[in-house]
């Protein structure tokens, strides 16, 4: 793979935070980390490079010759229009070969990236793939995009945070959001471009903006080039799956979940079990698929021994419907529970990379591949990142704020620090235990004399107890004031680093970055991030 070493900033610092201690990932993901054993029958292989040995052979014995010429080409048309570098085009050919994998992260069309994390995600995916080359030269791997081009929630994509503020794109709704044209975002562009300024870094934002969305016709179209732009330099390749020749080997599936419900049945199963010590993230349907044409993307609903789509005319009889999905396979779209397969059945895939609210729900899917012969993918977190300058970083230390303490909440964070930096002692466990056992004296007298007297004890127990917890708050209350200035600062660098009391890579789009660190950004994070290391990144650049 290719690297822009020359843009990398060289005084880079990496300082690391387990997952658990910044408090903002689920028990569900934590335990995945720690390999408990109450997770492990949700998933295949945990993704040490050492286990990707026995994905490849599966993945190898399961995908056929046909499926991936079938792919190249496919992914041959998508990219005639796109001024591709030789090592994505070489990528794409490359899986002609047999000994040719996939790794894969997806992502919805959100306007101009959205949330940084987009970044994180695929250059986890890229990183990915080239430690398993080093691990197995013998074999390719291929960093995959996959667009979520069939999604039809437009208002969790048609924004992006700046600076504080939403940039949004206002829009009729309906369909799926691939399809959408790009009219109105040059009222988007005129708005956004007059908060950047003239540096050439933000020149060069304002090119990308409107080559991507003003030169193209359609979300996914745009969507393409400006993933393209941003990391064709590291061979990643980008798959709009809402594609006929690719939906056409899918509909074997598509027949069976029509006529059968096996995702309902293995998924509401697994449920049964996960959620006995974790969150369920979806639920499925009895039919997981949606129905496909313009401007419309809504449920395939059986009743009464008629297949129908919700809020429209448009009804089956069975017979009708398995004609209708030979002939139109481009009309049927796998819904949360079935995209998971898609993906597994047209690449050849070893490995997803995705969030924890995605990992999360592929940990459902596990039972639902077996009862249909998919080889179950390994599942890895994707990286999360936390970027400070180095003033920031200076300011933490002067502060006496550690990496665990500055990712507290808010409330949390604040009175840790008042405590440790007051001259005062706020604490009052000490006088809570000495209060404890001189009531314990009491309780003891009373078991001795007369038990009913033992309520009028708890009750003057609680009552003191909430009053030194009253002295308490009122204290850290009154050091709070006298302690202002400190409170003020700490305050401002925990919402610098923390915008909207978030996680940065939550709420940031990559254009404020850019802004500071212009082409050095994404090398940058090319070279930082090690996707299988399992920890939380701050990063001083």
């Amino acid at each position: 793979m290719l690297y822009l070493h020359s843009f990398i900033i060289v005084n880079m610092q990496q300082d690391y935070i387990s997952f658990r201690d910044t408090g903002y990932f689920s028990k569900l993901m934590c335990d995945y980390l720690d390999m408990k054993p109450e997770v492990a029958s949700f998933y295949n292989r945990y993704p040490n490079i050492e286990n990707f040995k026995s994905q490849i052979e599966e993945k190898k014995e399961a995908f056929t010759t046909a499926s991936r010429q079938t792919l190249v080409k496919a992914l041959q048309n998508q990219y005639k229009h796109i001024k591709a570098s030789s090592l994505t085009l070489n990528n794409i050919e490359l899986i002609r070969n047999t000994s040719t994998f996939t790794v894969t992260t997806g992502h919805q069309l959100n306007l101009f990236t959205g949330p940084l994390y987009f970044l994180h995600k695929i250059i986890a995916t890229i990183n990915l793939a080239k430690a398993l080359k080093n691990e197995y030269p013998d074999c390719n791997f291929v960093p995959i995009y996959w667009m979520a081009t069939e999604d039809h929630d437009f208002e969790e994509i048609n924004y992006f945070n700046f600076k504080g503020k939403k940039v949004q794109w206002h829009r009729e709704d309906g369909g799926a959001v691939g399809t959408f044209n790009t009219v109105g975002l040059e009222a988007v562009f005129n708005a956004f471009a007059s908060q950047l300024g003239q540096t050439q870094n933000a020149k060069e934002l304002k090119r990308l903006f409107k080559s991507a969305y003003l030169e193209h016709d359609n979300l996914a179209h745009a969507t393409r080039y400006l993933a393209n732009e941003l990391f064709k330099n590291y061979g990643l390749v980008i798959l709009d799956a809402d594609d006929k020749d690719l939906k056409q080997q899918f509909m074997p599936y598509v027949k069976e979940e029509l006529l059968a419900n096996t995702a309902y049945k293995t998924v509401t199963e697994t449920n049964k079990a996960l959620s006995k010590n974790y969150s369920i993230q979806v639920n499925p349907r009895e039919i997981n698929l949606f129905y496909l044409s313009k401007g419309v993307r809504e449920r395939i609903i059986y009743n009464n021994d008629l297949y129908s789509v919700n809020n429209t005319n448009i009804t089956w009889t069975k017979e009708q419907l398995l004609e209708h999905v030979a002939l139109k396979p481009e009309c049927f779209s796998p819904n949360v529970i079935m995209r998971p397969l898609y993906q597994e059945v047209i690449l050849p895939n070893l490995c997803y990379i995705g969030g924890g609210g995605e990992i999360a729900y592929w940990f459902q899917l596990k039972a639902y591949f077996k009862s249909v012969k998919v080889p179950f993918p390994m599942l890895l977190l994707r990286n999360s990142v936390l970027i400070q300058t180095k003033k920031q970083k200076d300011k933490l230390n002067n502060l006496n704020i550690s990496l665990k303490t500055i990712f507290l909440k808010r409330h949390v964070f604040i009175n840790k620090k008042i405590r440790e930096i007051s001259n005062i002692n706020i604490d009052f466990t000490e006088q809570k235990k000495q209060l404890e056992a001189q009531f314990q004296e009491l309780y003891t007298i009373a078991q001795q004399t007369d038990k009913s007297f033992l309520g009028a004890v708890k009750a003057q127990e609680k009552k003191q107890i909430d009053g030194l917890n009253y002295l308490e708050k009122r204290l850290l209350k009154a050091q709070k004031l006298k302690l202002a200035d400190q409170v003020s600062r700490m305050t401002t660098l925990q919402n610098e680093l923390f915008p909207g009391q978030s996680l940065q890579e939550r709420n940031t789009n990559f254009s404020e970055l850019y802004l500071e660190y212009g082409a050095t950004l994404i090398p940058s994070l090319v070279e930082a991030l090690n996707p299988l290391k399992n920890e939380f990144l701050v990063l001083t650049i």
